[in-house]
């Protein structure tokens, strides 16, 4: 197994008094299910990012499955979203019985292209969800202008973008409501799953909490369909409530890696990292580009170094998703990215001298494939 792996282990070391002491304290307190700590976190992340409400769920799929529900998608609406993401995304979509519409990214950035999602939308047209990916957010200015002109509302992806700015707007503060998942890969992770649905929207924010809770408001009386057993737990939410503390120190020692790597590869053929204009990125991932990708990545097999791929199938190329009827071809940027993006070793944990000797292995390889 390669030696750059996500650095659970490190991490725990570093932070095990603190993440021990937030389990105790939770098995102390006799309240395991929606208790004082899932109200605090939901407390502190909404007021994290200037936003009036937080509703913790079980994971960061469900956080976007309820959100859509929440502003109003229903079975037969068109979401407007991308194909270069994570699976869940459109899992996520297609679990409300909506129909995914996707639109291209930008080769530079690989995020959306905004100027192609007003030519996407019809009368079927209920959300558009953006998907802020690998820790830099999408250009919302004009996105939002399409939004209001067209009385669409906007759910937000921010599951890889935990802290990302844009023009000084928080990821997740833009759009009617944003989902979140912790992950414990992610910027800010959990020890297990979680996620959260935030909103300034109370009526958004009363219909989450209703739904993730069967749909009940008060226990045994359903008021809401289709409700879902989907709140966060207890022991993760007060992990996460100790990590928020430590969630700038996780995003400046992240964007010190992305800076060395910047630094010690901008003379090779590798295609770095663009931020965006007004962006403020944190790297959940840290995404090249190389033309002969396959060839660099068993290279580095042979150092016992192996490398994740997000992501090499495009969602409207997956089996799974034949029906939507996108053939090969039709959206060519994100095709030619699948094929040869990359991601190098990216975590908090990771050492200036775990970092250096990768480089010096990837810089030898570079210059032999």
């Amino acid at each position: 197994m390669s030696q750059y792996v996500w650095g659970y282990l490190p991490e725990y070391e570093q932070e095990r008094d603190d993440i021990l002491d937030a389990v105790d304290s939770v098995f102390r307190s006799g309240k395991l299910v929606m208790g004082p700590s899932v109200r605090q976190f939901e407390e502190e992340f909404a007021a994290w990012h200037g936003v009036e409400h937080c509703a913790g769920v079980d994971n960061g799929t469900n956080a976007i499955v309820l959100g859509l529900r929440a502003i109003g998608v229903k079975p037969g609406d068109e979401v407007i979203t991308v194909s270069n993401t994570a699976a869940p995304t459109v899992v996520a979509i297609d679990a409300v019985g909506a129909t995914p519409v996707f639109v291209d990214v930008l080769e530079e950035n690989y995020l959306m292209d905004v100027t192609q999602v007003e030519a996407a939308i019809t009368e079927k047209t209920s959300c558009l969800l953006p998907v802020h990916l690998y820790g830099q957010c999408v250009d919302m200015a004009p996105l939002r202008a399409i939004a209001q002109k067209h009385g669409i509302p906007i759910l937000e992806d921010c599951a890889q973008s935990h802290g990302a700015r844009h023009h000084g707007e928080v990821a997740g503060s833009m759009g009617l409501a944003a989902a979140f998942s912790f992950y414990p890969t992610k910027v800010l992770g959990a020890y297990g799953d979680g996620g959260a649905t935030i909103t300034s929207d109370s009526t958004v924010d009363a219909s989450l909490r209703r739904l993730r809770y069967y749909g009940m408001e008060t226990v045994y009386h359903v008021v809401q369909t289709p409700g879902h057993n989907s709140r966060l737990d207890e022991v993760q939410a007060e992990i996460l409530r100790r990590k928020l503390r430590r969630l700038d120190a996780y995003i400046g020692r992240r964007r010190e890696i992305a800076d060395r790597y910047a630094e010690e590869l901008s003379d090779t053929e590798l295609v770095l990292p663009a931020v965006a204009a007004g962006n403020d990125h944190v790297y959940y991932v840290h995404v090249v580009r190389h033309p002969r990708r396959d060839a660099v990545l068993e290279a580095l097999k042979e150092h016992d170094v192996f490398l994740n791929i997000s992501y090499p199938w495009p969602v409207h190329r997956q089996r799974g998703f034949q029906h939507l009827g996108y053939a090969e071809g039709s959206l060519p940027v994100t095709e030619k990215l699948a094929g040869e993006i990359f991601s190098l070793p990216m975590y908090p944990s990771l050492s200036d001298a775990e970092q250096e000797k990768f480089i010096d292995v990837l810089r030898g390889v570079l210059a032999a494939v």
